[in-house]
């Protein structure tokens, strides 16, 4: 007989892997590792750009019972802007009413811990150990620190991102009509968060290199049926208007504010750091298929030139980098430390929470109350805190939903530029409210028609001479 001599063979014993240690097998690691991250980085969270103007489009949407015609509280023309993203506006209106800009970082803080979570659960499905996925989740939370501590509209897709990738991994390993659950996770995307672009050519990239193969009948219905998806809002076909404007305004070309490139600083070169590690780990580890190989190098492409996609690249990572881990000691003992001190992080993170009255800053209150109806020119952050205050702003967030001559002129007063001075000259301009001795501060100091009213905090308050 050919084979090996003096030596049974059990069928099927050559597909049997060795035993991983225990602490390998502790599911409840995992559990405290979310918990424990998840309760320190809501020591750190505060509210960001690209937040408070949907809360302040939402109030809008409740008070009139309808969707408005462009934004409402902006002066400029807004028109023209398809709003797909009413459900978010809803939601966080409903937060910010409830318990202030505290309602924002709650949701947050549980976008978070649901982030964490689904990653965990798609890394534990395609067979990593614990200790891969632990590792892996510290990796993507410092990769991408500031997308997990600012609260903003980014955090649907902090969610949802991971579901699409949990699906379309379970309907690689074996396909069945679950992908169908595709199209309504990208109808209730739609209606969130931009990002439900990335995640409709993400699935693109599944259908063309993977499913065409053993179901393109299947495959070509869903991307027929996943752009009817996308158009589940509001704006009906005009959601397609919605993303391009979103993908060519003014900031994304610009590279500014959001959209700032991959640079050197030290939030970046950890998002390098951690991307590459994780890219090596998943290659000697998993090696993935190719709409994954090809996902990765195009997110790594939109990275470079926006930063703000490195967390998609770090979510894509996560599950095929967690294969290149396995533990060799038992470190059961010490989860109850470490679960004792998730509930004590927690709890901080309520007590702070709590301590806020979730009012406007004084400083807004006060231009607002100046101001008396005419729309304030202010920057980024300072424009969504009037807009939620009841106030009128020029112009601001969201930065598309306004013509290329505003977008330019505002961009241009923001970083102090000399076309900014074009917003100054408007009329019906009396008020300007910056940061003290930012960029657009010193472009207001040196416009005669301005004086400086009132300094409240670190806020300087214009208003127009005579």
């Amino acid at each position: 007989m050919s084979g090996v001599a003096g030596r049974a063979v059990t069928p099927g014993a050559e597909t049997e892997r060795p035993s991983e240690p225990r602490f390998a097998g502790r599911p409840a690691w995992i559990l405290v590792t979310v918990a424990l991250i998840t309760a320190m980085l809501g020591k750190l969270a505060i509210v960001g750009d690209d937040a408070r103007w949907l809360a302040a489009l939402g109030h809008i949407v409740v008070r009139d019972h309808a969707v408005p015609t462009g934004v409402p509280f902006a002066a400029a023309s807004t028109a023209h802007w398809p709003n797909t993203l009413v459900l978010a506006e809803l939601i966080f209106y409903w937060l910010e009413r409830a318990i202030g800009d505290q309602g924002l970082l709650v949701a947050q803080t549980v976008a978070v811990a649901a982030a964490l979570t689904i990653l965990a659960w798609g890394a534990r499905a395609s067979g990593a150990s614990t200790p891969g996925v632990c590792q892996s989740l510290l990796l993507v939370v410092l990769g991408a620190l500031t997308s997990f501590t600012i609260a903003r509209v980014q955090m649907f897709s902090l969610i949802l991102f991971p579901l699409l990738l949990v699906l379309l991994r379970a309907d690689q390993r074996q396909p069945s009509r679950r992908i169908w659950l595709a199209l309504p996770l990208l109808a209730v995307w739609a209606n969130l968060h931009g990002t439900a672009l990335a995640g409709l050519a993400i699935l693109y990239l599944y259908l063309s290199f993977s499913l065409v193969r053993e179901k393109p009948i299947r495959a070509g219905g869903l991307a027929v049926m996943s752009l009817v998806a996308m158009c589940a809002t509001p704006a009906g076909v005009r959601s397609l208007d919605y993303y391009y404007g979103l993908t060519t305004n003014l900031a994304a070309r610009r590279g500014v504010g959001l959209w700032a490139p991959l640079g050197t600083g030290p939030l970046d070169l950890l998002l390098i750091l951690a991307g590459v590690w994780m890219g090596v780990r998943a290659w000697r580890a998993a090696r993935p298929p190719l709409w994954e190989l090809v996902a990765v190098v195009i997110l790594a492409a939109l990275t470079v030139r926006a930063e703000r996609n490195g967390v998609w690249l770090l979510f894509l990572l996560a599950a095929p980098a967690a294969h290149a881990s396995r533990g060799r000691r038992n470190w059961t003992g010490l989860i109850p430390l470490a679960a004792a001190a998730a509930v004590a992080l927690l709890v901080a993170d309520v007590v702070d929470w709590a301590g806020s009255d979730g009012s406007a800053p004084v400083a807004i209150q006060r231009a607002v109350q100046i101001a008396d109806g005419s729309p304030i020119l202010a920057d980024s952050q300072p424009a969504e805190e009037v807009a939620l205050a009841g106030g009128r702003i020029w112009a601001g967030n969201p930065i598309d939903a306004f013509s290329k001559r505003v977008q330019a002129t505002y961009l241009d007063f923001i970083v102090g530029g000399a076309g900014g001075r074009a917003a100054l000259d408007l009329a019906q301009i009396k008020v300007v409210v910056v940061g003290a001795g930012d960029s657009a501060d010193r472009l207001v100091s040196r416009d005669r028609a301005f004086r400086k009213a009132e300094v409240v905090g670190n806020t300087d308050i214009y208003v127009r001479r005579g």
